[in-house]
């Protein structure tokens, strides 16, 4: 089963991360087990934190919910050593009805060619015309003709090759063998068995019948074999004893890799017209076949989103997947669906502290480890409970979470909110809480750190500008916003890129310097974006 993916938006928060991997765990324990918590960027360190704390490992890294080669239902036919014999590979095709090719592998599994219907036909025409057969591993010849070796020379031959000959009973000596580079089939024929072995043949095939015993200790070079065949499928068998490396496609081949779009994929097939395609993982192994039939059902990914319902924020290629849950506590965005879905959004200060109710909707209590980290997580988004997005119910059920755990509230703060952000670079801090939003046709980027010493951050403030312009060019936004938030002064230095009337109509207060303090202002979602958003309409 494909797993159902739980993630939060890009530039993940704590919030984001344990609500991801809380609801990915509510769901596992009430038996759907495909739920796997994942997340879209970088943990940052007060996550990292919080993780360490309680023992977690981060979420799995995804970057895109793009369809995918690996999401397709491809065949994966046997793949096939290039030492094979012709008659195995044959009897590979006639078992994979619905494709024209199987592919043929080197020893490591990597790509040798691709062994076709038309290729065994084709080599067993131009055998037929020829009646030669190339050097052989004796090894091949022993398969196919269900033979064994009976004499000394025969141990001491490792290729068998030579013009082929049918020694039948006749009058007319000329139309024997007469060279030593010749392979000769016969039955209960001593004289023929005899001048074969004189002649130093390179193999004689005896068909239904042994080796007299008088000719057993006869001095020759010649590998004598024996199979319980007659000589008409003995000497059709031999050609199949070829390897297929010397008969497959090995030039041209057109491979896919399980990361590739469907997109790009289809345009290649349109392009080349081929019947089959080998597909490669990434340490360029054959792991399967994709025709055009595999492309016109294809599985999406099938995704939960929690704390964002804004496409802007999400995972690229969300649009190519199926989106099954949201869980938030955001003003409703613009992510379409192409079903009805469960949706969950609910005016509180965290994500967590919704999953928790559903926790407690479903009468399963999360562990001690978990319930600790959902704490901290509601700690962090509402800022030791001072940010106006916080709620009584955030409140109580941050204690209650921190009673399972067996933790102080008061503790983890401190823990979390001495995060060591001087050690960070600029544009680490400035991207580690950064969002995009889409409003009444202004495209705004809002980044948030949250500090206890808001000066200190703002002697960087020439080096948040300069970023603030290079992703301004980059994305065409009309407003860029860096918000430093001090949970000791309860407030926000914000600093802009943008129209001055603008700040100042939105938050009451001129700007200078491309810089204000908001006392109060400690919420991105409830504060800053509906104070800009009535103002743009």
């Amino acid at each position: 089963m494909d797993p159902i993916y739980v993630t939060g938006h890009r530039n993940p928060d704590t919030d984001s991360i344990v609500a991801a991997m809380a609801y990915a765990a509510l769901r596992n324990a009430l038996g759907d087990r495909e739920y796997e918590a994942a997340c879209l960027g970088r943990v940052s360190d007060e996550t990292q934190i919080v993780l360490d704390r309680f023992g977690f490992k981060p979420p799995k890294l995804i970057t895109n919910m793009y369809t995918q080669v690996r999401d397709l239902d491809f065949d994966t036919p046997p793949l096939l050593s290039a030492a094979v014999t012709v008659g195995r590979g044959w009897k590979v095709l006639q078992q994979q009805k619905h494709l024209s090719s199987v592919p043929v592998a080197n020893e490591d599994g990597t790509l040798y060619g691709l062994l076709s219907r038309e290729n065994v036909a084709g080599y067993n025409m131009a055998a037929i015309n020829s009646a030669y057969l190339e050097q052989v591993p004796l090894f091949n010849v022993l398969s196919v003709l269900d033979g064994k070796v009976l004499n000394d020379a025969g141990e001491s031959t490792d290729f068998i090759g030579g013009e082929i000959c049918i020694a039948l009973p006749q009058n007319r000596e000329n139309l024997l063998f007469q060279s030593s580079n010749s392979v000769v089939l016969c039955g209960d024929q001593p004289d023929i068995l005899k001048r074969a072995l004189e002649l130093n043949v390179n193999c004689v095939v005896l068909c239904q019948t042994e080796m007299p015993e008088e000719l057993r200790n006869l001095p020759t070079k010649t590998c004598v074999i024996t199979t319980p065949l007659d000589a008409y499928r003995a000497v059709r068998l031999l050609f199949q004893a070829a390897a297929i490396g010397n008969i497959c496609r090995t030039e041209g081949i057109v491979c896919f890799h399980l990361n590739d779009r469907l997109d790009d994929v289809r345009e290649r097939v349109l392009e080349f017209r081929d019947s089959c395609y080998p597909i490669l993982d990434e340490e360029e192994k054959v792991v399967g076949m994709l025709t055009r039939y595999h492309l016109l059902r294809p599985r999406r990914k099938r995704v939960v989103l929690v704390d964002h319902n804004e496409a802007s924020q999400s995972v690229p290629g969300l649009e190519e997947a199926d989106i099954l849950e949201i869980i938030d506590h955001h003003r409703l965005a613009d992510i379409q669906t192409n079903n009805p879905i469960y949706v969950r959004n609910e005016p509180v200060g965290s994500t967590n502290t919704i999953i928790a109710g559903m926790f407690q909707d479903r009468g399963l209590m999360p562990s001690e480890k978990m319930a600790g980290m959902m704490a901290a997580a509601i700690i962090s988004d509402t800022v030791m409970f001072k940010s106006p997005t916080c709620t009584d119910r955030d409140r109580r059920t941050a204690e209650r979470m921190a009673r399972i755990a067996n933790v102080s509230l008061e503790e983890l703060g401190r823990d979390i909110f001495s995060a060591s952000l001087g050690n960070k670079s600029t544009e680490e801090l400035f991207m580690s809480d950064f969002k995009e939003f889409h409003i009444a046709g202004y495209d705004l980027g809002v980044a948030q750190i949250t500090c206890m010493d808001s000066p200190a951050m703002l002697e960087r403030k020439d080096e948040f500008l300069a970023i603030m312009e290079r992703l301004t060019k980059e994305k065409g936004f009309s407003m860029m916003i860096l918000m430093l938030t001090d949970v000791l002064l309860e407030g926000t230095q914000l600093i802009y890129l943008g129209n001055d009337e603008t700040i100042s109509q939105a938050f009451g207060i001129q700007p200078r310097g491309n810089c204000l303090f908001l006392p109060k202002i400690m919420s991105r979602k409830k504060q800053v974006i509906p104070m800009l958003s009535a103002l743009w309409g």
